[in-house]
């Protein structure tokens, strides 16, 4: 008999072999995975009774806590689809997604009621008072989901809109399910593992974990948002093994001064994702948390990862700097992936470390296509192959690099500059806590860099001292013409520097 590939049987597993075992931790509160398991179901109760339907958006307001995590299957047992919603987004470009998805349903967690009074969904349940009377209300029974297509969507998740508005990737059972499967093998996750949800839920390198975690029968730790105190205090307490950041986190929990006096010897793997990593950032995490720390990949449309940087045996008799900065690469495709860097023509680029192309690939992981966007879908899906609109090399050893988003690269002179490789470079300058570098019109090349940069706390650099420092590391035609110094540079929801606002907010 062929059983359908969902996430939900990775919860029905763990309540049966691991329900007296801590499940998940969220502040003062602590579930077994029973516990879990019974306010999962009975919050498909409660979405049914209030007027949901099998193919129904449940639109969730709300940081990285233990409502939605149960969110995560409880929605998705009664047939509806999840749609988490980014935190940091304004009213207009909350209400942009609503219009576009249609729930009937929107959970709002009390931090987010005030943004949530402008929004005009059908239905509302608020995370409290309200939520825990529904869950109480509900039957003890277990939910029965039917007969679950594997094909059929139970996760939208909407693009941070950077190159125009927001669109729904649609997400199925099977999706979510093999990539779960495939992750677990490929970092080497167990039982015994306790992972920290530092990324938000709702986004690419956050919603993957809360499927394997469950299968697995691991233990989940919530923090609401990102905090560099909170996260050094919970991997001490809570003797956290892995842990998922954005580069912008990284850099947070390095300057933090409680990062010298931490435990953190219960880390087995630091993995970073969401742009870019220069070697010496993982060296210094390194150094700071006493682990190996790896790279990933991955994007909305994926379910979401698609690489990670575990170095092979091929590297066992390099030197400890060598090996860093295969872990500093893109990585290989998990398991499961089929992933190629194709060139303008179509044609896969030599293995060299130096040919550019786009990376493409297919799985069992990828989106069915966009909600509600048949042209955008079959763009995306072009040919059978995701295309990414990340540009990248690939070394001898199969491992990718990403050089830049097809859109932020500069085209100077006739010559492709990558604003990764700038920002790298201005990284390494002593003074300097973060950079972007983005393209600007130039009446003789076309265009030229430009940098803005965030300086550590009490240091100093002046426009030209950063200029030279990259002119001794790069080609001159690859070195800003212009950095500005700001006291931050503007994050997104995700903790990715917005480009786009950069380009807005200094013209």
């Amino acid at each position: 008999m062929r059983v359908p590939l969902t996430p939900l049987d990775f919860l029905e597993r763990a309540r049966r072999l691991f329900g007296p075992l801590d499940a998940v931790v969220d502040r003062e509160l602590r579930l077994t995975y029973t516990e879990f398991a019974d306010r999962a179901h009975r919050l498909a109760h409660a979405v049914v009774a209030r007027g949901c339907r099998p193919g129904d958006r449940v639109a969730w307001l709300g940081g990285n806590t233990h409502e939605l995590l149960e969110a995560y299957y409880g929605v998705v047992l009664a047939g509806c689809v999840l749609t988490p919603l980014n935190v940091r987004l304004a009213a207009p470009e909350l209400q942009f997604i609503l219009d576009d998805c249609e729930p009937a349903l929107l959970v709002v967690h009390p931090a987010f009621a005030g943004v949530a009074e402008s929004l005009a969904p059908a239905r509302r349940l608020d995370i409290g008072p309200d939520y825990e009377e529904a869950l109480a209300a509900a039957p003890s029974t277990s939910f029965d989901p039917g007969d679950v297509d594997e094909d059929a969507v139970c996760e939208l998740f909407y693009t941070s809109g950077t190159t125009g508005q927001p669109k729904g990737a649609m997400l199925t059972h099977r999706a979510l399910a093999t990539h779960a499967v495939d992750s677990a093998l490929t970092n080497g996750l167990t039982h015994r593992d306790v992972v920290l949800h530092t990324i938000p839920l709702f986004h690419v390198n956050g919603w993957g974990t809360p499927h394997y975690v469950t299968a697995l029968g691991a233990r989940h730790v919530m923090i609401e948002r990102f905090d560099a105190a909170d996260v050094l205090r919970l991997v001490e307490t809570e003797r956290v093994t892995r842990l998922f950041l954005v580069p912008t986190m990284a850099t947070a929990l390095l300057e933090h001064p409680a990062v010298v006096t931490t435990d953190a010897s219960s880390l087995s793997q630091v993995s970073i994702g969401g742009a870019p990593s220069s070697p010496e950032l993982l060296a210094r995490l390194e150094r700071a948390l006493g682990c190996d720390v790896i790279c990933g990949y991955g994007l909305t449309e994926a379910s979401p990862t698609l690489t990670r940087s575990i170095p092979t045996r091929g590297a066992d008799d390099r030197t400890v700097e060598e090996r860093r900065a295969v872990r500093a690469t893109t990585g290989q495709p998990i398991i499961g992936v089929d992933l190629r860097v194709l060139g303008d023509d179509g044609v896969e680029v030599p293995w060299d470390g130096e040919a550019v192309g786009e990376i493409c690939a297919r799985s069992n992981h990828v989106m069915a296509g966009y909600w509600r966007q048949p042209d955008e879908s079959a763009a995306a899906l072009a040919g059978g192959w995701l295309h990414t609109g990340d540009l990248a090399t690939v070394d001898h050893d199969g491992f990718v690099t990403i050089v830049d988003r097809r859109k932020d690269v500069i085209v100077s002179g006739g010559e492709n500059i990558s604003s990764v490789q700038v920002e790298h470079a201005l990284c390494t300058h002593p003074a300097v806590l973060e950079a972007a570098v983005v393209g600007v019109v130039d009446d003789r090349w076309g265009q030229v860099p430009r940098a803005f940069v965030a300086l550590r706390a009490g240091a100093s650099a002046t426009e030209a001292e950063l200029i030279d420092w990259v002119r001794e590391r790069l080609a001159h035609f690859k070195a800003p013409k212009r950095v500005d110094v700001l006291p931050e540079l503007p994050k997104s929801g995700t903790g990715k520097i917005e480009k786009a606002r950069l380009r807005e907010d200094h013209p």
